[in-house]
């Protein structure tokens, strides 16, 4: 599975070798002479993601989620949140409840709330009938609905726009919870943004998607977000999103310590054209690509990380390295995952393997082979 001698990619750079496992663990870096062939990433850590191979993250069914991180992991992404889209809190509650137990397995790495505390201006496929204000009691709830035996919650992140009444202190409540507060699907001035960060939001759910767009004089949230050190920014690196152009701006700007790569994946990624569901929405996806059905509103993606690693490579002219930061160590980063995101002795095995033209060639997760 792992090549003679490969470039692996590790926190201190690129060494010719090959992995040395103990279990379920890193041992180590072996280095070995002669000609390297193919590349030893760490594996993916998606924190943005609803669903792929025909299965949902994002329904509170724990089969599906199950079913849906085992296809991504089969496509490199050995780390996964699952998102959940903006529904009635009754429904974010037995869904957080459901995918707690598939936290603490290992499954997925948590929950992830993309709204309904977001603006209905830029609710892109979310419904607006479930939309509301934020508010600490619904917050408090879903957290302790995902509360796990190690006293930690299921509730990774949840996905806030900082001008909606009472953002600024479900953003703080939040971060004094050890949840990410992140700023998205947002119609924020530049002031309230900046307002927004230092009430402790802490990343953006993908830059320049469903956010105010830039002006010379009324900037909005893109160059706040962009500017700050305390913000990780999430890129959806596929060129339905974003042009090309725009990825490479945003990641020579921000930096691949600071950007994270997500896939945005709902239900049909992996799979052929036709008719899906995300959330409240029937979705279509033609050639690729997801829309809202009889609109042009764009409904997540049809990519994986593995296909957002290479994008980033091919169309945005960022090296193999640091795509590689930007889909696991940065995210791992970002939501305080210490154990993955990174090729070092004690962390987890988990890694792919690619050839020399980034084709998928193998996936270990938790010091395992999969099937590819």
């Amino acid at each position: 599975m792992l090549p003679a001698v490969g470039r692996i990619v590790t926190p201190d750079g690129v060494v010719n070798g090959t992995l040395s496992v103990d279990g379920d663990r890193f041992e180590g870096v072996l280095e070995r002479d002669g000609e390297p062939t193919g590349w030893v990433l760490p594996g993916f850590v998606d924190v943005h993601c609803h669903g792929g191979g025909g299965f949902s993250l994002a329904n509170g069914d724990a089969d599906s989620a199950r079913a849906a991180a085992a296809f991504h992991a089969s496509r490199g992404t050995t780390t996964v949140v699952a998102s959940l889209v903006s529904s009635p809190h009754r429904f974010l509650l037995d869904a957080t409840k459901a995918l707690a137990p598939l936290a603490a397995e290992g499954v997925i790495a948590g929950v992830h709330f993309e709204g309904p505390y977001i603006s209905a201006a830029k609710c892109g496929a979310h419904a607006v009938e479930v939309l509301r204000d934020p508010d600490v009691g619904e917050l408090t709830e879903l957290i302790e609905a995902g509360r796990l035996a190690d006293g930690t919650s299921a509730v990774k992140m949840v996905t806030v726009a900082p001008e909606l009444d009472g953002a600024l202190e479900a953003i703080e409540f939040l971060d004094g919870q050890g949840v990410v507060p992140s700023i998205g699907h947002t119609n924020a001035s530049y002031e309230e943004t900046v307002a927004g960060i230092d009430a402790g939001a802490q990343a953006a759910t993908h830059l320049f998607n469903a956010m105010r767009a830039f002006n010379h004089r009324d900037p909005g949230p893109i160059p706040a977000l962009l500017n700050d050190e305390r913000i990780f920014s999430e890129v959806v690196a596929d060129p339905v999103h974003l042009h090309p152009g725009t990825m490479r701006f945003a990641f020579d700007l921000s930096l691949p310590a600071w950007t994270l790569l997500v896939s945005d994946a709902m239900d049909a990624a992996g799979l052929s054209d036709g008719h899906y569901v995300l959330g409240r929405h029937e979705v279509e996806v033609e050639d690729g690509v997801a829309t809202v059905a009889g609109t042009d509103v764009i409904a997540g993606s049809t990519i994986t990380m593995l296909d957002a690693v290479r994008n980033a490579v091919r169309l945005a002219g960022q090296s193999v390295e640091a795509a590689s930061q930007m889909a696991s160590a940065t995210p791992a980063e970002l939501l305080g995952l210490r154990e993955v995101g990174a090729i070092e002795s004690g962390k987890y095995a988990d890694a792919v393997v690619l050839d020399d033209d980034l084709n998928l060639v193998s996936v270990m997760r938790r010091g395992a082979w999969l099937q590819v």
